[in-house]
Order: structure tokens, then sequence, then C-alpha cells
């Protein structure tokens, strides 16, 4: 394989719970929702405003109003996950080994550049992939191949010769659907819920698994 794109959120960092817990604090306590754990956590995928749509209907909020609530949320999850921000095990070691084998890494995620620039820039690893595409950069979300497609594009590399890690089923469909393989971090989701997707290669908790040096 001669590049690797990596998500972000549950990929590189542990921090779904944060996530899902910021989301579900806006729907009830902001937008008087009634919405469990269980129910929400299914919807943490694609951009803000579809995870919007989805839990409250297409006409319930303006564009602007949307951007706000995104806004709004993720300032909170950043608030109360900033203690906790690391790369999962092993990833520092493994990030260091593809880039000084000159492996060509980007980023495909759901994320806004706000979230995206507060793991980089906080982690300092921003010098580790050339290029990142964010959910500002795309039309269609995943499961969607446009942000999987994208990042190949930009780093001159095949899709059929890219590796995804991804933390989600949609994520691992998405790269599915863009013809590329996927190594899938068990931080969100069990392996059982990925058994329809013929593209997973290995499922591992962090990148201390034996199989990423099979990668390198």
């Amino acid at each position: 394989m001669k590049g690797f794109i990596f998500d972000l959120n549950g990929t590189m960092i542990h921090d779904m719970e944060y996530h899902t817990r910021a989301w579900q604090h806006l729907f009830n306590h902001d937008l008087g929702g009634n919405f469990t754990w269980e129910e929400v956590k299914p919807q943490m995928y694609g951009k803000n405003q579809e995870v919007l749509v989805r839990m409250f209907g297409a006409d319930r909020f303006t564009e602007a109003e949307m951007d706000r609530l995104s806004l709004e949320k993720e300032k909170r999850y950043q608030q109360e996950f900033l203690p906790h921000l690391q790369l999962l095990p092993g990833l520092p070691a493994f990030l260091e080994q593809a880039y000084q084998q000159n492996i060509p890494m980007a980023i495909g995620s759901a994320a806004i550049p706000f979230n995206i620039d507060f793991v980089l820039d906080t982690l300092h690893i921003r010098h580790y992939f050339s290029t990142i595409v964010s959910a500002d950069d795309v039309v269609l979300s995943k499961p969607h191949p446009e942000t999987f497609l994208k990042a190949a594009t930009q780093l001159g590399v095949p899709p059929t010769e890219c590796v995804v890690f991804e933390d989600v089923p949609k994520g691992a469909e998405a790269a599915h659907n863009a013809g590329m393989k996927a190594v899938v971090l068990t931080t969100t989701h069990e392996a059982h819920e990925f058994t329809h997707l013929p593209n997973v290669l290995h499922f591992a908790a962090d990148f201390n698994d034996e199989f990423m040096k099979t990668l390198l």
C-alpha cells in the first residue's frame, strides 16, 4: 500500500464518548429533546448539520442556526476533552515510521476544521499529513466515498493503493465505496458491526497491534 488515510475522531484519538455527550447535552438541554444515549450514539457520523437533520428533521433549523449549534457543540466537546487529548497508543510511533518511510498520509474526516485544528495543533502532528479533507471540503458525507477519493487524489495515490483507518461502520463503508481497504479501530464499535463489509483487513484496539507493523 502506498498511502494512508486516517479518519480522526475515534480513530486517531479516543473521543467519541465526548462527542456523543456534547450532542446529547445540546439536544436535551438546549433544544428541548429527550434523547437517550442509545438513540444518540448511532448518529455519530457525517457532518454536524446532517446529525441535526437526522435528529430533528429537515425543517427545524436554518443553515445559520445549524452552523451556530455546530460550533457551540464543538466548543463544549473541546472544553471537556482537552484534559484527555492524546493519540491512541502506538500511533505516535506509527506516524513517525510512516513519515520516515515517505508514505504519504492524509486525514479524511467529517469534522469541521475547527476540530481538526484543535487536534493537530495541540498535539503538534500537522507535519505528518500532506493533505486534509474536512467536512467543509466535500458535498457528500460518508458513507459516500467523496472524502476518501478526494484525499487519494490530493495524495497522488490510486484508491486501490490506499489503506483507510476508521472506527465506525459508515466510515469503513465509505472506504469500500471508494475501492479502498480499511483497518478498523475498535474504540467505538465492535467487530460484528462490520460483518457486511468485505474490505476490512483487520480489527485493532490501537496501533500497538502487531498487524500495524505489516503495513509499514
